[in-house]
C-alpha cells in the first residue's frame, strides 16, 4: 500500500527538488512518449536511501521527458510487494521502478519467484559496497590484523553485524569468510534491524566489527567511535579516498554491494525502453544526480540495459552461492 509522506520523505523530496533546479534539460515535447504521468515504485520505505536516490532520479526523468513521475513507496514482504508490483504492471512504460539488490536474494529464500529476469531492465544507477568497520577502542588498526586475527580465533569468537539474518550484509561477510578460505560462519552474526543500530552496539562494544557501507557507518566514524578498514569492492569509494579494498589490502578479490536500479516489467516496448535508458543516461551524466549522491556518500555506477542485466545476473548466482553457503536458500 502506499505510505504517507513522512517529514524525511519530505526532506529528501525537497532536496531532490532543489538539486534539480539547475539541471538544465529542456522539456520534451511533441514526443508519443510519454503522454502522462509515469509511476515509479520504490520498494522500500519514504524516507531511506532508495527512496531517496528514486526521488532525485524521478525529479531529473520529469525535466527531461516533460512529464510527472511520481514516486511511490509499496512495501511489506521484505522487498516483495513493491518488487512484484513493478514486475505486474502493465508493460506500458507507465509503471516502472527500482530495483534493489534484494531481487537477486529473495527468490533464493523461497519467498517469491520474482527474478532479475522478470523484468525489463533499463539503468543500473548506483552500487554501495559493503564496509569492514571496528570500534575506536578496537585493536585492529589494519583489515589484515583483523583477519590474522579472525583466523587465528575458534569459529564464534568474533562477532559482526549490519543488519537481520540473510541480509546483504550477512552475506558480503559470508562472502569474505569464503574468500579467506574459512566456514561461512566463522565469524557469528548477530541480526540486527539495520546498519544505525549495528553501528551503535560497535561503538558501545557490543560487536567486534560491522559489514555494512561506509556511508551508513559514516556518521560514527566521523564521531571518533570507529574507523573503517576497508571496502570489498573493485575501487576505492571517492568520498573515502583513505579506505583501501579488500584487495588492495589483503591480495583478497572479493566484491560485492547494494544496488539499485530502474527497470519495467518484462515486455516493455524498446522503443520506450530506449527512450527511457537514453534519458536515465542524462540524468545520470548531471552534475545535479552527481552531488546529490556524493553529498550522502553513495556510489553512483552506470549500467545500460544490457550490461544492467548482465550485472543482475552476476549477482544473482553471487548471491546464490553465498545463501547456499550460509544455509539460507530454500532453491
Amino acid at each position: 500500500m502506499s505510505k504517507k509522506i513522512t517529514r524525511r520523505a519530505f526532506a529528501a523530496s525537497s532536496a531532490a527538488a532543489a538539486a534539480v533546479a539547475g539541471f538544465g534539460f529542456k522539456p520534451a515535447s511533441a514526443q508519443a512518449y510519454p503522454a502522462r504521468p509515469v509511476t515509479v515504485i520504490v520498494p522500500w520505505g519514504a524516507g531511506g536511501g532508495t527512496d531517496a536516490t528514486a526521488r532525485i532520479v524521478a525529479a531529473l526523468l520529469e525535466k527531461d521527458l516533460g512529464q510527472p513521475f511520481n514516486v511511490v513507496n509499496r512495501t511489506g514482504g521484505s522487498g516483495v510487494v513493491g518488487h512484484s508490483a513493478i514486475a505486474t504492471a502493465q508493460p506500458d512504460g507507465y509503471t516502472i521502478g527500482m530495483l534493489t539488490v534484494e531481487i537477486s536474494m529473495m527468490h533464493w529464500q523461497g519467498l517469491t519467484e520474482l527474478a532479475p529476469k522478470s523484468y525489463t531492465p533499463l539503468a543500473l544507477m548506483n552500487e554501495d559496497p559493503p564496509g569492514i568497520q571496528v570500534s575506536s577502542t578496537s585493536p585492529y588498526k589494519t583489515v589484515k590484523e583483523l583477519a590474522d586475527a579472525i583466523k587465528a580465533a575458534p569459529a564464534g569468537k568474533f562477532k559482526a553485524s549490519g543488519t537481520g539474518q540473510g541480509g546483504i550484509w550477512h552475506l558480503a561477510l559470508v562472502g569474505w569468510m569464503q574468500a579467506m578460505g574459512l566456514a561461512p560462519n566463522h565469524v557469528a552474526w548477530v541480526p540486527s534491524n539495520g546498519a544505525a543500530p549495528a553501528m551503535q552496539d560497535l561503538a558501545a562494544g557490543g560487536l567486534d566489527l560491522t559489514t555494512c557501507s561506509v556511508p551508513e557507518a559514516r556518521a560514527i566514524i566521523e564521531a571518533g567511535k570507529a574507523r573503517s578498514l576497508a571496502v570489498m569492492a573493485t575501487a576505492r569509494n571517492p568520498a573515502f579516498p583513505d579506505v583501501p579494498t579488500l584487495k588492495e589490502a589483503i591480495g583478497i578479490d572479493y566484491s560485492t554491494g547494494a544496488w539499485r536500479g530502474i527497470a519495467g516489467p518484462k515486455g516493455l516496448p524498446a522503443d520506450v525502453a530506449t527512450k527511457l535508458t537514453a534519458s536515465l543516461k542524462k540524468v545520470y551524466d548531471s552534475k545535479e544526480f552527481k552531488d546529490f549522491m556524493s553529498n550522502r556518500g553513495f556510489g553512483t555506477v552506470w549500467g545500460d540495459a544490457a550490461q544492467f542485466a548482465a550485472f543482475m545476473d552476476r549477482g544473482d548466482a553471487q548471491m546464490g552461492v553465498a545463501m547456499k553457503a550460509a544455509g539460507l536458500s530454500k532453491a
